[in-house]
């Protein structure tokens, strides 16, 4: 038989094809097998991520504080903020945030030591923390090249403290700021001021130095709003301004003894007749409205060196200085501490539930005489500590009211009254430099360069020295 060759090759041919089809069929099964066996003993579990399925980074990374002292920068989704936890007794509005304010999540993870934001160096509400053993009293004063932060153009300035505008010619006393040795005290600012004061009161109560002071104060906080004035008495030597924005209110209140007296003298000092001071009644000025305050800086002192009849229970005791008299002589520091005494008693048994400052009296400048016979202050830049002493009255009225404070101080932490010591002295001896002097006049040498004025030693230059009171006065105010 013969055999057709092909027919067979043409059957063989196509057998061989089906075969090889039908193998790279199954490779091609046993391959997709492998893969997906490998690929399922290593897939993550989606549900078990705490992060969300799609997180974009933020640009910028915050920067965190972790003690002791490793700082650490930690990108953050947007779409995850960061939640800063505060200790419990820590006060949170010393320590501020970032102004951007960004939602926080209902559950958040703290690490176990509390984290503390980090504060830019150019937050205007930072203040640094004192030392625990810093005195504001004791330092230097210091070139400020930036000067005073108010100019002469302020409307609450008084004629007689307005020394640019009267013509003075060196204005180096204006670049020259108070500096602890102990620690640095920020500015006064007046914006934070007024905002920590919102429907809040304060007075400044006792003689012409607390009115000078007050303007200082005024002119500093008029530049965030203008002070509008809402009281005065009769002869303007109590007033009260308002700060409608804050409903913020300053008061001076005029008790140059913060006792009973009757004072029989003109605007420029000039007396017809003695004072008769009562050492047992409080003068009602300040007594009346003193629950009122929330905040006080009372002060006395030099009226008390000037000629007076004292009286107790109404009737006549004694006097100061008073030869034409047949009166027991018993001295002016006699009536002094009687009368601070009488005051301390009547502050540390008040219940009062404000801060009160004691400001010590503030020495005066005038060398080779007094203000009425002849005395000036020539001198143009601060003098270094002790170059200038105290005066014997002014060291005899130091000491009586450092004593007395001292004492009422321990009654005041017994009752619970925030009685505070505002001593002024040792930074105030430092700058002769910054009063009035002559120029307590307008242009008083434009006519007669030789002419014969009455010069000022006593009250201060606005701006001036007297500006860094508020920046020791807002320390104690924010660390106190």
């Amino acid at each position: 038989m013969k055999l057709n060759w092909n027919l067979w090759f043409n059957h063989k041919h196509k057998h061989l094809v089906v075969k090889f089809v039908v193998a790279i069929l199954f490779m091609g099964i046993a391959l997709r097998l492998f893969i997906s066996t490998s690929t399922g003993d290593f897939s993550p579990r989606i549900e078990e991520t705490p992060f969300p399925e799609k997180t974009v980074a933020a640009e910028q990374p915050i920067s965190v504080q972790v003690p002791p002292d490793e700082p650490i920068s930690v990108k953050v989704p947007q779409d995850e903020p960061i939640a800063v936890r505060f200790p419990q007794d820590e006060d949170q509005d010393q320590i501020p945030l970032p102004r951007k304010e960004t939602p926080f999540p209902e559950k958040t993870v703290v690490s176990e030591p509390p984290i503390s934001a980090e504060v830019p160096e150019n937050d205007q509400d930072q203040i640094p923390p004192l030392q625990e053993k810093c005195d504001l009293f004791t330092g230097d004063w210091v070139p400020n090249t930036s000067g005073p932060g108010y100019n002469e153009s302020c409307p609450i300035i008084e004629n007689p403290q307005n020394c640019i505008r009267n013509g003075r010619p060196d204005t180096g006393y204006l670049y020259w700021r108070w500096n602890p040795r102990d620690c640095e005290i920020p500015k006064f600012d007046p914006e934070r001021f007024l905002e920590m004061m919102r429907n809040k009161a304060w007075a400044l109560i006792g003689d012409s130095i607390s009115r000078n002071h007050v303007q200082s104060l005024l002119c500093m906080l008029s530049t965030v709003e203008r002070a509008v004035q809402v009281y005065h008495d009769k002869d303007y030597r109590s007033r009260r301004w308002h700060f409608p924005s804050y409903n913020f209110s300053v008061s001076v209140i005029w008790s140059p003894f913060l006792a009973k007296a009757a004072i029989f003298e003109d605007y420029n000092g000039v007396a017809t007749s003695e004072v008769e001071l009562h050492l047992d009644k409080l003068d009602r000025t300040w007594v009346d409205q003193y629950h009122s305050w929330d905040y006080m800086v009372i002060s006395t002192g030099k009226w008390f060196l000037k000629t007076a009849i004292y009286y107790e229970n109404n009737e006549v005791l004694g006097c100061h200085y008073c030869p034409k008299r047949n009166l027991t002589e018993l001295g002016f520091d006699f009536s002094y501490r009687k009368v601070l005494s009488f005051v301390m008693d009547y502050i540390v048994t008040s219940d009062y539930k404000g801060m009160i400052f004691f400001r010590t009296s503030t020495p005066d400048h005038f060398e080779n005489g007094e203000w009425f016979n002849g005395g000036h202050c020539k001198r143009t830049a601060p003098v270094k500590e002790g170059e200038v002493e105290l005066k014997e009255v002014h060291k005899i009225l130091r000491r009586i009211e450092l004593e007395v404070f001292e004492k009422a101080a321990a009654e005041a932490s017994k009752s619970g009254v925030n009685l505070k010591l505002l001593d002024l002295v040792p930074l105030s001896m430092m700058r002769p430099d910054g009063h009035p002097g002559p120029y307590r006049h307008y242009h008083p040498f434009d006519h007669d360069k030789n002419a014969k004025v009455q010069t000022d030693c006593l009250h201060w230059c606005l701006p001036g020295p007297i500006d860094s009171w508020n920046d020791i006065l807002m320390e104690m105010v924010v660390n106190g």
